[in-house]
């Protein structure tokens, strides 16, 4: 059977732009939520964000595709452009064999507030052509493949921040059903007053204006979350074909599983364990295999003390090590969850677990607080949760810091 593996990995976050750069600002626990100041936030009760800076699109892509593609997809093309530069795979004749499958959340709002302006304050007349589809959910997934001339299967997959897990087991399934190599991941970009509306809305967000204390999952103090932009795109390959061209494998997709919640009210428990639980078979592994789990981190009491006690009943309190990096960055919706992969991936290689910032933690969880834990670890869970419902889990193992 095809052993799916990552070769290449590219990164956008607001702590770092490049995977190394990422990961070291991440180790060093590394605070990037910060005010808002695109926009006059004074109407919003919530004005914190983690957002991505010093990302230069001119610099980064060619002109003619600046005034067709939203903030997000230009975030999401660089990502590309590195993740394919690290995996060494530019030289591949048959096209029909690399595909691209990437999740999406809220799609192009930066580029659609625009030209709805444009719309309401200058006529039809003055909305751009490339509106049609830069809002698009799909538009990274098409945008990627048109740029790197990728034939092979390609898809979408919406799920909010579960969905960067199901991109990923996408990617794998192209794989086992013969694809040479899938671009996957997420990348996620809504910090204008049209994006921020819809969040508020949602009723998730934390309204406190202390980038230090607003957000704090598994904490008796949480108050909601803190919204993000950027993601990550990682390379897929069989390990067979990775090994027989010389790449440098990160680590394997082992095991992928999902499971939906019951409706609301329904008195029935969700089902983020059962995502787990399917993961851990996929892969043949059992809850003792996993040495580490990078959680979900929902920022809100109740989604934090479900996830708490479906931590606690797998592995059982304090029963194995737990950390939620994005309380430096906020929750990137499609976007997060590939960004945990990353890191785990790097965590499991360099023998050394990144912290949770900032939390005082209300449940019994083994929690990585504050500053990095080194580890002898070669298996990692990453949980991923949805909106309305969506519940993934990955199971990854690592292949060492030297391993070709």
């Amino acid at each position: 059977m095809t052993t799916a593996v990552v070769t290449g990995t590219g990164v956008v976050a607001p702590n770092g732009l490049g995977t190394g750069e990422f990961w070291s600002a991440t180790l060093r626990g590394e605070n990037a939520i910060t005010p808002i100041d695109r926009y006059d936030t004074a109407q919003f009760p919530s004005r914190l964000a983690g957002q991505v800076r010093d990302f230069d699109a001119a610099g980064q892509l060619p002109s003619r595709l600046l005034p067709q593609t939203d903030r997000m997809t230009r975030f999401a093309l660089a990502a590309a452009d590195w993740a394919l530069a690290e995996a060494a795979l530019g030289g591949e004749t048959d096209r029909t064999g690399l595909g691209v499958v990437m999740a999406a959340g809220a799609g192009g709002f930066d580029f659609g507030q625009s030209e709805l302006q444009n719309l309401w304050c200058k006529g039809p007349d003055h909305v751009s052509a490339y509106m049609s589809f830069a809002w698009f959910y799909a538009v990274n997934t098409g945008q990627i493949s048109i740029r790197h001339d990728l034939r092979g299967p390609t898809g979408v997959l919406v799920a909010e921040q579960a969905g960067g897990v199901d991109a990923i087991a996408q990617a794998r399934r192209a794989l086992r059903g013969g694809a040479a190599a899938v671009l996957t991941g997420g990348m996620e970009s809504s910090l204008c007053p049209y994006g921020m509306a819809a969040r508020v809305a949602a009723g998730r967000l934390s309204n406190r204006d202390d980038p230090r204390r607003a957000y704090l999952p598994f904490d008796s103090d949480a108050n909601g979350h803190v919204p993000g932009e950027g993601g990550a795109v990682l390379v897929l390959e069989d390990e067979t074909r990775a090994r027989a061209r010389g790449a440098t494998v990160l680590g394997e997709i082992a095991g992928y599983g999902t499971a939906f919640d019951p409706p609301p009210h329904s008195g029935r428990p969700g089902n983020l364990g059962r995502a787990a639980e399917l993961a851990l078979a996929d892969a043949g592994l059992t809850t003792d295999d996993v040495d580490v789990v990078f959680a979900d981190a929902d920022g809100s009491a109740e989604q934090d003390s479900a996830e708490a006690e479906t931590l606690v009943r797998l592995f059982g309190p304090y029963g194995v090590p737990v950390t939620a990096p994005k309380t430096m960055i906020g929750r990137l919706c499609s976007g997060g969850a590939p960004l945990d992969v990353v890191l785990a991936l790097l965590a499991l290689r360099e023998g050394v677990i990144p912290p949770t910032t900032g939390v005082t933690p209300g449940h019994p969880l083994d929690l990585v607080r504050d500053r990095p834990r080194p580890f002898d670890g070669t298996t990692a869970l990453v949980l991923a949760r949805g909106t309305n419902g969506f519940n993934s889990a990955l199971v990854l193992r690592g292949r060492g810091k030297d391993h070709k």
